[in-house]
């Protein structure tokens, strides 16, 4: 879809993007605080930014209840939703767009005119212990909370996470939300028609009744390698695990493009290096790969689900393919198929306004860069080989790195597995 977006510094200080999507039939916002459990006042009150995510539909100023807020909000069929991170609280609507301001101003009551009770904290406080308590038996939440902290991420892993819960009153959600929804630690996304509407957007941003606060900046670890984590499961059937390689830096967004060609030439497809080598040989149903870059620092991520009598074999897969890759094995043909790859993929990416939403969000939120939709070509055009396999080879000569599994075998032959990891 069409569009064009600008960023927008409100007078109150609040920073975001307007993205003009000209005959738009719906309206999708984005509000995100740097809330996020990283900026819990101490570990045993870690779980309050999420208690207080789930507060958010409650009672306010102008509905006694989430019921009441829900049937006002939901009449004409738009929705909301709210999620948490280690860094944000981030709150969305999608709308029709004959109902924009309606939503809009629906939104501005439910962030700053909450008012938290008793009662519904009661209820929240029950309804996160059961969602964490659900997560215990999604393999992939436990491991990766356990591969942060091994390469010295300052969090908490999820049982953790779930002890710190009765810890929360009302005057703990309040004073978390008093201190971190304020204008200054504010970013919004708009997406939708703006065109006519661009003034009363921003006098409507501005008339939130919020403090001016201050900015919080993105915390910065001291990261180090770890050895093998190993959570035993007496009935897991297989093994999960996670691997992550560390650079202590921020990715360009070319070298987060050129990284997403690596993993599509090693995991992207049954055609690939690993994952389709492997799945011709009957290794593994299913693994991946991926990057992730923030403020400070970037992290080259694998996981997959192996059983037990393939692991081995798996893993000596893994360390043959990383090893050619490091060395600079990798054909142009199957380079090129992933650039082309990657450009199919962007003509796909944009069909929908919160889709549109989504992309700009995962940079702005985070690192407060832009990188407008129609580069993309050129920026996967550029992409060269030497330099993916430079980048590469700084992930795994980085010195930061950690594996954990979730599995029913013993240290020992995670151990064995983890010395496949070095290459």
């Amino acid at each position: 879809m069409k569009h064009t977006v600008e960023e927008i510094k409100l007078k109150n200080g609040a920073t975001g993007l307007l993205i003009d999507i000209p005959g738009a039939s719906v309206m999708s916002t984005r509000i995100q605080f740097r809330a996020g459990m990283r900026y819990a006042k101490n570990h045993d009150l870690y779980e309050i930014p999420h208690v207080v995510e789930h507060l958010a539909f409650g009672a306010n100023s102008k509905y006694k209840d989430e019921q009441a807020f829900e049937a006002e909000f939901t009449k004409n069929g738009a929705y909301h939703n709210a999620w948490t991170s280690d860094i944000s609280v981030c709150y969305e609507t999608e709308c029709a767009d004959f109902e924009w301001d309606r939503i809009m101003d629906l939104q501005r009551i439910s962030i700053c005119e909450q008012s938290f009770n008793e009662d519904e904290l009661k209820s929240e406080k029950g309804n996160v212990r059961s969602e964490l308590t659900g997560y215990m038996n999604d393999y992939y939440r436990l491991l990766w909370p356990r591969v942060q902290k091994a390469v010295g991420e300052d969090i908490l892993d999820l049982s953790e996470r779930i002890k710190t819960i009765p810890n929360i009153e009302l005057k703990d959600i309040r004073e978390h939300y008093r201190r971190t929804h304020t204008a200054k630690n504010m970013h919004f996304i708009i997406a939708g028609k703006i065109h006519g509407r661009k003034h009363k957007i921003i006098r409507m941003l501005e008339d939130w009744n919020l403090k001016e606060g201050e900015k919080f900046e993105i915390p910065r670890d001291e990261l180090h390698s770890s050895e093998a984590v190993a959570i035993r499961r007496k009935d897991a059937s297989n093994v999960t695990f996670g691997f992550s390689m560390v650079t202590p830096r921020h990715l360009e967004p070319n070298e987060v493009f050129a990284m997403n060609c690596l993993n599509h030439i090693l995991n992207g497809t049954t055609n690939s290096k690993i994952f389709g080598a492997a799945r011709k040989q009957g290794l593994v149903y299913g693994m991946g790969s991926s990057v992730a870059s923030n403020a400070h620092s970037s992290y080259w991520d694998f996981d997959g689900e192996v059983n037990i009598e393939n692991a081995e074999k798996l893993f000596a897969l893994i360390q043959t393919e990383l090893t050619k890759t490091l060395n600079g094995e990798i054909s142009d043909k199957d380079f090129e198929a992933a650039k082309s790859y990657a450009l199919g993929r962007f003509q796909m990416g944009a069909q929908t306004v919160g889709q549109i939403a989504d992309y700009y969000a995962e940079n702005y939120f985070l690192n407060e860069t832009i990188e407008h939709y129609e580069n993309m070509p050129n920026l996967i055009s550029s992409i060269d080989k030497s330099r993916m396999i430079e980048l590469a080879r700084e992930f795994a000569g980085s010195g930061i790195r950690a594996f954990a599994t979730v599995s029913s075998v013993e240290k020992a032959t995670i151990s064995v597995l983890e010395t496949y990891l070095n290459f």
